[in-house]
């Protein structure tokens, strides 16, 4: 999908951490793009290290925002691949509900991808 302007509008986004730190995040994405993930589970707790994905189509606003001041137990890593304006616009909505350390990025041709760690204001 492209957004009004051709650009690319899908952002992948992994994160890892707590899976109640996780959902946390992904209800605040979910807030404000439609996802795959809408109506989906919740991530859920599991014995080892895991990742958690959505993918988020930032030319098809939900319709809302982020509600509240969500609070997270401990860091979330994050990492946001897309289309250069696609992905400015998911580190935003992330910096307007977490505090947001970019700790690396690269960027291609016409994607970049971005890594994060979030944490509670």
């Amino acid at each position: 999908m492209s957004d009004a302007d051709g650009h690319p509008a899908r952002v992948t986004v992994e994160l890892s951490g707590a899976a109640d730190d996780a959902g946390s995040v992904f209800e605040v994405l979910e807030a404000v793009y439609a996802s795959d993930r809408d109506g989906g589970p919740a991530p859920a707790g599991s014995p080892g290290p895991t990742v958690w994905s959505g993918v988020f189509d930032t030319a098809r606003p939900a319709g809302g925002g982020p509600g509240g001041t969500p609070s997270l137990k401990g860091p979330v890593t994050a990492g946001v691949q897309g289309g250069y304006v696609a992905v400015d616009q998911v580190v935003t909505v992330l910096s307007a509900a977490f505090t947001v350390t970019e700790e690396g990025s690269a960027s291609g041709d016409q994607e970049k991808d971005v890594s994060l760690r979030l944490e509670s204001r």
